[in-house]
């Protein structure tokens, strides 16, 4: 889908992008639920530019990947990976939540008990989630 922008809680980071995918995807790893207090909605986005890069945090979660945040306010703003210089934006960082979808659902085998999503969405185990995304 065409560009967008979006920003964190404080708007100490701003970003666009070219484009993004509208359909995104649910990640139930055990990383994203600790990093969000609950599973990540993440969608691809490319030519991502940021604002107030000073602000931005980077933490290496992986040898693969990297997450971004906002030092100030804290908010989640990215999962990077490194290899592909791809950027995964929170879906909720976008200022227009209207065109996302959620389609599939990732690492179901780490969701832990208590919610679950309703709708026909595709789930995979965290070994089908590697395979397709990462080549692994």
């Amino acid at each position: 889908m065409a560009g967008a922008t979006g920003r964190c809680l404080c708007g100490a980071v701003r970003f666009t992008v070219e484009s993004f995918e509208r359909e995104h995807h649910i990640c139930h790893c055990g990383m994203c639920r600790r990093w969000s207090g609950g599973p990540g909605f993440m969608t691809a986005a490319s030519g991502v530019v940021f604002e107030g890069r000073e602000h931005i945090g980077r933490y290496e979660s992986s040898e693969w990947a990297e997450r971004g945040f906002c030092k100030r306010c804290g908010s989640n703003l990215f999962y990077r990976l490194k290899p592909k210089d791809l950027y995964v934006i929170s879906v909720g960082a976008f200022d227009d939540p209207a065109p996302f979808e959620a389609v599939t659902e990732i690492y179901v085998d780490h969701q832990p008990p208590g919610y679950a999503f309703a709708g026909n969405l595709e789930r995979l185990t965290e070994a089908e989630t590697i395979a397709r995304f990462m080549g692994g």
